[in-house]
């Protein structure tokens, strides 16, 4: 079997959870990375949603690429699909990527899109209306809120500047004291 690669643009980023040969950073055209995502399973409940990033039509997302071990293709979809598809609010995808270390290069990649269709897919919200779904959620990965200041706090480390979710984690942070 063949390598791959799975593209993360938000808690994959900083916790894959599964094996990878290589990590680089990349880009996809063609989507943006969104807190478009009731969450009811990882950082909520179905009576007490919480919010996550998905990738939503349009723009752009640098995020982080991982390729993996053609050995290891069946037990890391099996893995992700476990993970990301708990609800089926993505949509599993194959889409070409630029891989930043050499921009010319694309690799097609494995991306999860939200399903604009989907009963969970919140759209376009204010910050606060962000900031009301993700305060106090906590679901079966942990906190709403950490997943948020763990998310930017990833970005800043790769120097990927996304000001929406910089103004969420102050105003989240700024809301908490």
């Amino acid at each position: 079997m063949d390598d791959f690669w799975v593209f993360g643009y938000g808690s994959l980023m900083w916790r894959p959870g599964f094996p990878f040969a290589k990590s680089a950073q990349a880009k996809l055209s063609g989507a943006h990375r969104a807190l478009c995502v009731h969450s009811y399973h990882h950082r909520g409940t179905p009576s007490r949603p919480g919010l996550v990033l998905g990738l939503a039509a349009g723009g752009a997302c640098r995020g982080m690429a991982f390729r993996v071990n053609g050995i290891d293709r069946d037990s890391v979809i099996a893995y992700l699909r476990e993970r990301e598809q708990v609800t089926l609010v993505y949509l599993e995808r194959w889409r070409q990527i630029h891989l930043l270390e050499s921009p010319r290069k694309k690799v097609s990649a494995l991306c999860y899109m939200a399903d604009p269709r989907h009963e969970q897919f919140a759209g376009r919200l204010t910050i606060e209306e962000q900031v009301a779904r993700i305060r106090g959620n906590i679901g079966k990965s942990g906190d709403n809120e950490e997943y948020v200041h763990q998310t930017v706090g990833c970005l800043k480390e790769m120097d990927i500047r996304d000001r929406q979710l910089e103004k969420l984690a102050a105003q989240l942070a700024l809301n908490a004291a």
